[in-house]
């Protein structure tokens, strides 16, 4: 893009987004900024609809903006953003093989599309003048200003008298100030700045190189390399290698075996709960599980690194390697079983659902290492389709209201699962309609708990005192949506006002949804 054209692109992309984001909350003005900016890529011709990465990853973009209206949680902005991170990596480097390269690449521009703009700047013009020529020149003051600064601050705690001569002069200059600017509002040069760092981003796009050469000389595959070394004596070190690789997983196989066996009796089929609390319970198997599952990708990722691939009798090798991962995958079962117990008797919560995600993961995991081993497939490959793995649980993931759910599920099974007041609480305004429950509803069912969970010696939070917060909470909600403007619209809290308050009145009310 050249330097006139991209100054005025990104300049009229940062007064689009003070348009749309100028004393507005995130909501569908974050999805209306992505469409236009879509519609701009398409028009100048900087997607190519022909490139497989640019159709997966910029639908994935969409659908995760799309996401973030439809359940409007900070996950699902996380997620969408780095959506969004991966998407300017795919426009740098479109032939990318990697996610970790597209990922580091795009993260890299963050800063060096800020230089560009500068760059940009210096070669356009105006009227004679360049721009950042005389900015260039100001930053030259930059590092004596804050020397001065300094001294300021250090004279200012040393010496009281100096402290009331520099306060009085900062106070005459704060109402000149204010006497000047007073009808000016500064929150939107601030939005106007922000969408200008993020325009450059998006529009200006900055390579590395080296990145890229890194990544196009990867190959999923290993390739057989013979030393140009000459050996005066017969070379024993690849086989020594395979006997100690053969010692260790068979002893490893054997250990794994005897907790598999344990797990499966009495975690699988002989199971009983006696009251006792199961958090301990499960992440110490979940923490086993992550040392078993780093250990075993470090083992296979150590004797198949090199030519032990090629070695014509490392079939016994494979065939532990392969036990091996079968052992980690019914030890990813096990962990999932006492995960069900939890949430059994102790209902859903971020970290419980975090351990299905894990496991989801870790079972793939194993997978990619079974068929690295089995297609001598190389190290490139393992990170490559577990990166992109991850990537598309993730976006999976931000479709889903977690503290609805959660809240939903939790007062629905507090007959038998155990509700902890104070942790439903805390969920946010979209769950709101799901934690609402009248005091005398709430007080039957802190009776049953206090009759199924008569061990827990935890003092949690009453029912009169949760039923304040909720009621309070409705009322700070109801002010915050009837406040908020047009582009500032989501669809979960639209429907937990719909489903507490009645239909909106406000223009928020009439916007997409009956």
């Amino acid at each position: 893009m050249k330097s006139k054209t991209g100054i005025i692109a990104v300049n009229f992309s940062a007064i689009l987004f003070t348009l749309l984001f100028y004393k507005q909350a995130t909501g569908v003005n974050l999805l209306i900024f992505e469409i236009l900016y879509f519609c701009w890529l398409a028009v100048s011709r900087q997607v190519d609809f022909r490139n497989r990465n640019m159709l997966v990853f910029g639908s994935l973009l969409l659908l995760t903006a799309l996401f973030t209206v439809i359940t409007h949680s900070v996950f699902s902005y996380v997620i969408h953003y780095l959506a969004l991170l991966v998407f300017v990596g795919i426009l740098i480097y479109p032939e990318a093989k990697s996610l970790i390269s597209i990922t580091g690449i795009s993260f890299l521009n963050i800063g060096g599309a800020q230089k560009k703009f500068l760059e940009h700047l210096s070669e356009y013009g105006i009227k004679g003048s360049r721009i950042a020529s005389l900015f260039k020149r100001g930053m030259i003051f930059l590092f004596p200003v804050i020397i001065i600064l300094a001294f300021i601050i250090i004279y200012r705690n040393s010496n009281p008298w100096f402290d009331g001569v520099v306060t009085n002069i900062l106070k005459h200059i704060g109402n000149w100030i204010n006497l000047i600017f007073k009808d000016f509002d500064f929150m939107i040069i601030v939005t106007f700045l922000i969408g200008l760092l993020i325009s450059n981003i998006l529009l200006l796009r900055w390579n590395n190189r080296k990145i890229i050469e890194k990544d196009s000389s990867a190959a999923d595959t290993l390739e057989r390399r013979k030393s140009g070394k000459q050996h005066h004596f017969k070379p024993n070190g690849l086989k020594n290698e395979y006997r100690a690789g053969v010692f260790l997983l068979s002893a490893l196989n054997i250990l794994i075996l005897v907790m598999n066996v344990m797990d499966i009796y009495w975690v699988w089929f002989h199971f009983t709960w006696n009251g006792q609390y199961l958090k301990q319970f499960v992440h110490e198997g979940t923490y086993l599980l992550i040392l078993s599952i780093l250990i075993s990708i470090f083992l296979i990722l150590y004797y198949f690194r090199k030519n032990i691939n090629f070695y014509s009798k490392n079939s016994l090798l494979k065939i532990l390697s392969y036990l091996w991962l079968a052992q980690n995958t019914i030890l990813a079962l096990s962990v999932g079983i006492r995960n069900f117990w939890y949430i059994y008797y102790y209902a859903l919560a971020y970290r419980r659902i975090g351990v299905i995600i894990f496991l989801v993961l870790t079972l793939f995991g194993l997978y990619s290492v079974f068929m690295k081993v089995l297609r001598r497939k190389s190290s490139f490959y393992l990170f490559r389709v577990n990166a992109l793995a991850i990537y598309l649980v993730l976006v999976i993931s931000s479709a889903i209201n977690w503290d609805t759910l959660i809240a939903r599920y939790n007062f629905s099974h507090a007959d038998r699962s155990f509700l902890h007041l104070d942790y439903v609480a805390s969920l946010s305004d979209e769950a709101l309609p799901y934690l609402d429950h009248p005091l005398a509803e709430l007080k039957r069912i802190d009776t049953v708990q206090k009759k199924n969970f008569p061990n827990e010696k935890v003092i949690y939070m009453k029912p009169d005192t949760y039923f304040s917060i909720i009621e309070n909470r409705k009322v700070f909600f109801k002010k915050k949506w009837e406040s908020k403007g047009i582009m500032s619209w989501n669809l979960p809290e639209y429907l937990a006002y719909k489903n507490m308050f009645g239909k909106p009145e406000n223009s928020l009310g009439m916007l997409f949804l009956p």
